[in-house]
Order: structure tokens, then C-alpha cells, then sequence
């Protein structure tokens, strides 16, 4: 998708009638000294004063930034935060102090630059996402998120499904080798064996039109540290099946819905 949809536009023009473009707002990230508490009262928990400063901020700190896109990744920004209170009202405290603090500024803005490489909604959201989930996670390190926000928004919606693919066949595996590293298990898994037979039902669930498709992903997958390919002596050229990586699982795991996982924090 490329066009933005109408409440987005209705956003955009709303923000422009109220003169976005003249309100000074200091954009400079070291002096947006609480950003969170400008996003928290335009999600409505500790005001009414709408989107109106959120937005503005938002331009002020991505300077030449495509309007359009600042508004939808922030409207995405706001829904993913309000979702994010309602599913998990009982630590409404710790997501006050994350959002609240100046790494979660620092991430927002980081965010900006990496929107002028995309203007389809749906990797507008997955970059929202991914910040948001940062806060779930409480996990705001720019060398943690800057990868995942890259990604977002250059992967296509067909990459991040082949990755969905791979994430259910594969995570068991990946588990196991984590419980084998940490000597929670007598014996290593047979790798190769278990590769193979993960291999052999991820074919098995293509369609025809998906098998033209999945190398195409797979490669820009594997150049984000995602997955990788693996060679087995038996393999056929070209054929070789591919790994799930931690970094693909964590990445797949942040784009899920909000609010899952919530237990062990």
C-alpha cells in the first residue's frame, strides 16, 4: 500500500489548519526534555490537549522530513501506546517511566530519520511498533533498536511473512539449542537432521506462486541478520535450507500483537 488512508489524511489536513509549519517548538533532542509526557497527553492519559504539540515536536526534531509520514507513523506511535496501557493497565507505572525517560526521546527521534525511506503504511506501523514494543520490553538501547527500525521499514509485508513462516517452524529449534547452550538439556539436538525436517515442511507449505517468491525474501532476510542459509552436505545447489537467527525471532516477536509476553515483566 501506498496511499495513506483518510483518517490519516484527516490528520495531516487537521494539523496543517492549525499552522504545524509556524509552531516553534524547539526541536533540538536534548532540549525536548520530556517528550514522553507530550506523547502521553496526546494518547490522553495525562491531559486533553490533543495531537497538535506531539506532532509539531515531531516535525521540529526530523527537519525536511515527508509530512505524511510523520503523521501517520505518529498516529501508529499513539495507537500502539494507548493499546499498549489498556491490555496492560497494572504496569501503567513502568510505562510511565520509560516513555517519560530521555532514552525513549532519543528512540522517537531516531525513528524520524528512518521514515523518509518508505512511504507504505504498513512499515510506517511496523516502525511505530517496534518502538512501542521497545517500551514493553524495557528495551530503549539505540545499538538494540536501531537494527530492528532499519528493518521495519525496508522488509516488505511478503519478507515479514516468509519470517512468520520460518518463526513457527523454526523457534522450537532455536529453544532448544538455547537450552543445550545453557546445559539444560542431556544432549545437543541433532541439527542437521532437525534443519532438514524443518526444511522439508516449510516447502511443504508453499503454494506455487510463494515458491518464486520466498528466495527473494529470504535473501533480504539474511542480509538483516535474520536467518541464514545453511549448507548440508546432501543439500541440493540452491536448495539449502535456511536457520532462524535470535535477531529474525526477536524482530518477529516486536511486530506481534501489544501486550503479549507481559508476564516476565
Amino acid at each position: 500500500m501506498g496511499q495513506f488512508d483518510s483518517p490519516s489524511e484527516a490528520a495531516l489536513a487537521r494539523i496543517k489548519s492549525d499552522n504545524l509549519s509556524s509552531s516553534p517548538v524547539d526541536g533540538v533532542v536534548d532540549k525536548v526534555v520530556n517528550l514522553g509526557g507530550i506523547i502521553l497527553e496526546a494518547a490522553g492519559f495525562t491531559g486533553a490537549s490533543g495531537g497538535t504539540r506531539f506532532f509539531t515536536t515531531l516535525k521540529n526534531l526530523a527537519v525536511n522530513k515527508d509530512e505524511a509520514n510523520l503523521i501517520y507513523f505518529g498516529d501508529a506511535l499513539i495507537d500502539d501506546i494507548r493499546h499498549l496501557y489498556r491490555l496492560c493497565e497494572e504496569l501503567k507505572q513502568r510505562f510511565d517511566e520509560r516513555i517519560n525517560s530521555p532514552e525513549f526521546s532519543a528512540v522517537v527521534a531516531n525513528a524520524t530519520l528512518h521514515i523518509t525511506r518508505t512511504n507504505v503504511e504498513s512499515r510506517l506501523k511496523r516502525l511505530a511498533r517496534i518502538v512501542v514494543n521497545g517500551v514493553k520490553e524495557d528495551d530503549l538501547e539505540p545499538e538494540s533498536l536501531d537494527d530492528m527500525m532499519r528493518a521495519a521499514v525496508e522488509l516488505k509485508d511478503t519478507d515479514i511473512s516468509m519470517l512468520g513462516r520460518l518463526y513457527h517452524l523454526g523457534k522450537p529449534l532455536l529453544d532448544r539449542m538455547e537450552r543445550a547452550k545453557q546445559g539444560l538439556l542431556a544432549s545437543l539436538p541433532n541439527l542437521h537432521g532437525e534443519i532438514q525436517n524443518m526444511w522439508h515442511k516449510f516447502g511443504c507449505s508453499l503454494n506455487p506462486a510463494e515458491q518464486l517468491v520466498y528466495r527473494g525474501s529470504f535473501a533480504r532476510l539474511q542480509s538483516h541478520g535474520m536467518i541464514q542459509q545453511v549448507t548440508i552436505s546432501n543439500s541440493e545447489v540452491g536448495r539449502e535450507p535456511y536457520l532462524l537467527l535470535e535477531d529474525g525471532a526477536k524482530f518477529y516477536e516486536r511486530l506481534q500483537e501489544i501486550g503479549k509476553s507481559t508476564a516476565a515483566l
